[in-house]
């Protein structure tokens, strides 16, 4: 689980982060709002608390940039702006919730897990898969990246779905063979090859980071990390 905390005040911003570490998190800090919207347009987070009172941009139009790419990304409000009025912009903003500072890091810890319980439940009655701004849809089909839709062959999708399914594993070439073609191909033939260079053309091509790697005399590994 990796989360930017976007905070100008570095002690604030150090003292979340610290906290989120020992219980498991890993984290990022950016101390203004484009710096923030970089390091997301970059590498995608799974979860985001920001301030609203920002230098170069502010927490609420940072949200709002957040939101043009993905929609269900939890997005926490952590901030001294405790009025109504404030609450409502930020939540129109399109926050999930609200903390006014100072606040006890033991809530702040509860109201993270509550937004992950709810989104992980929404994700698998959606039945979605996702990595990264990678989504992939399986009752409707669809994928995207970064908001884009993405078209794809039947047997593109079911690889790209296993590869997903099994995110940070190395596939080897003999189980992806099984698993989607439902055959054993003979170790000279190159089709999985030519059809993981079809699936990088429209899923990593155009995008960052890049998600499918190869594990040289192996197979094939889907993540995030820098391989």
């Amino acid at each position: 689980m990796k989360i930017l905390v976007v905070e100008d005040e570095p002690k604030v911003a150090a003292f979340i982060s610290q906290g989120l570490q020992e219980n498991g998190y890993s984290t990022e800090i950016a101390y203004d709002g484009a710096t923030a919207l970089r390091m997301h347009e970059a590498s995608p987070y799974e979860f985001y608390i920001i301030d609203i009172n920002l230098p170069e941009k502010n927490g609420l139009q940072l949200c709002r940039d957040i939101r043009k790419t993905n929609q269900v990304v939890p997005i926490l409000m952590l901030t001294a702006l405790g009025t109504t009025e404030d609450k409502i912009a930020g939540f129109e903003s399109g926050a999930d919730d609200y903390l006014v500072k100072p606040f006890e890091f033991r809530e702040l810890l509860v109201r993270i897990k509550a937004l992950l319980k709810r989104t992980n439940s929404e994700n698998k009655v959606q039945n979605i898969l996702r990595v990264a701004d990678l989504e992939l849809n399986l009752d409707n089909y669809k994928v995207t990246r970064a908001g884009k839709r993405i078209e794809l062959t039947g047997r593109e999708f079911a690889l790209l779905e296993l590869l997903m399914k099994n995110k940070g594993r190395v596939l080897p070439r003999s189980e992806i063979a099984e698993k989607v073609w439902s055959v054993t191909f003979d170790t000279g033939t190159n089709v999985i090859d030519v059809y993981v260079t079809f699936l990088r053309k429209k899923v990593d091509k155009d995008f960052s980071p890049k998600l499918i790697h190869t594990q040289t005399g192996v197979g094939y590994i889907l993540t995030e990390d820098t391989q």
